[in-house]
């Protein structure tokens, strides 16, 4: 379960990516957190990563290690200017852990005109793309996956 101190530092990792972003803080949902919560729980009883049916934002991360991840799987949606919540979820048997992040409004939109409106540049640099998991052995640890961000 992701713990209070976790959710801080999720919602503080997102904030600080909005930030250089020019797009306003996101608020910390309890409900989205339950919501992102079972659904982290899910994944970890699965065993495999794939999304909610969630009509509201999503990113999901898992890793079988204790080293960090590189970033995050839809960066954008952690910028769109439009969401205004996040909820967090984490989920470990110590060997696998599962992260959720639910956000509302959800971002990613492809029609027309909104990306352009919701992911504003990153003064002076070009933003890029990365993986959202990792399959290297060892342990796996919730607060290594933060550093996702």
């Amino acid at each position: 379960m992701a713990d209070a101190s976790f959710q801080q530092e999720y919602l503080e990792a997102h904030n600080a990516f909005r930030r250089k972003h020019n797009a306003p803080p996101l608020a910390l949902s309890g409900e989205l957190t339950a919501a992102a919560q079972k659904w982290a729980e899910h994944l970890l009883a699965a065993g495999s990563l794939a999304h909610s049916n969630t009509q509201d934002g999503e990113n999901v991360f898992n890793m079988y290690s204790s080293a960090p991840l590189k970033l995050t799987g839809h960066f954008t949606q952690v910028v769109w200017k439009e969401s205004t919540q996040l909820g967090v979820g984490v989920a470990t048997n110590g060997n696998a852990v599962f992260v959720v992040g639910q956000y509302r409004p959800a971002g990613n939109m492809t029609n027309a005109g909104y990306f352009e409106k919701n992911v504003l540049p990153l003064a002076g640099r070009e933003v890029g793309g990365a993986k959202s998991t990792s399959s290297q052995g060892g342990g796996a640890s919730p607060k290594a996956a933060c550093t996702v961000l």
